[in-house]
């Protein structure tokens, strides 16, 4: 048994059983299962992890690139048959391709970072999908919660000046440790806002409880 332990920069500690990064789609949510369908022709599957997405959508006939920062996984994914490239969504290496999808399953929305960096990001993708290409992300509402811990989290960022869904955090295992980075939560009409005066539009949305996902579409 593997588990990710996250720690947030407010000492909050959460463990998830790792299982769940090799979860096939009929344990998916009803949420990301509607997103996957979505997806078309060449896709870019950004956080592609160990393929849990990549695989059933190359069963579907999707072509797929995966793309990830961790060396480890990319390797895992590889040996799983996906086609798998070290990255980040800030610098996708500019060979990779051009691509009908764009993929940031798993609540991988949170790779686009503080609102500001998000806009931008979001600009950078459109510039390697084709004219009709379309953007599949999955998210969280960060204030679809009632743990006091969290809320109390949301007010410490802004009395920071942080938005309040913006994570500070790092993966441990043991005594090893990621570096600290950002993972950006956002309310539905956040995203919205973020969308607004990018290359993309908002074309429908899934939600499921506290979670989401989202088809966007270039302009």
């Amino acid at each position: 048994m593997a588990y990710q332990v996250t720690e947030r920069d407010d000492g909050y500690i959460g463990v998830m059983d790792a299982v769940g990064y090799f979860a096939e789609s009929a344990d998916w949510s009803p949420a990301e299962r509607w997103g996957c369908k979505q997806a078309v022709g060449l896709v870019l599957d950004i956080g592609c992890g160990a393929g849990r997405h990549a695989i059933p959508l190359q069963q579907a006939g999707c072509e797929v690139v995966g793309l990830d920062t961790s060396g480890g996984a990319i390797e895992v994914a590889r040996d799983r048959g996906v086609r798998a490239i070290q990255g980040s969504i800030s610098d996708i290496p500019a060979t990779v391709g051009v691509f009908s999808t764009i993929l940031l399953g798993g609540n991988n929305l949170g790779l686009l970072d503080d609102p500001d960096r998000a806009k931008g990001i979001l600009n950078r993708l459109a510039e390697i999908v084709t004219p009709q290409a379309r953007l599949i992300g999955s998210g969280i509402d960060p204030y679809a919660t009632d743990n006091p811990t969290h809320r109390a989290y949301h007010a410490w960022n802004r009395s920071r000046g942080r938005p309040a869904g913006l994570i500070r955090m790092r993966v441990r295992d043991g005594a090893l440790a990621t570096d600290w980075f950002d993972y950006s939560c956002h309310a539905l009409d956040e995203l919205a806002e973020i969308v607004s005066g990018t290359r993309w539009i908002l074309r429908s949305v899934h939600q499921d409880g506290g979670s989401y996902c989202v088809r966007l579409d270039l302009r």
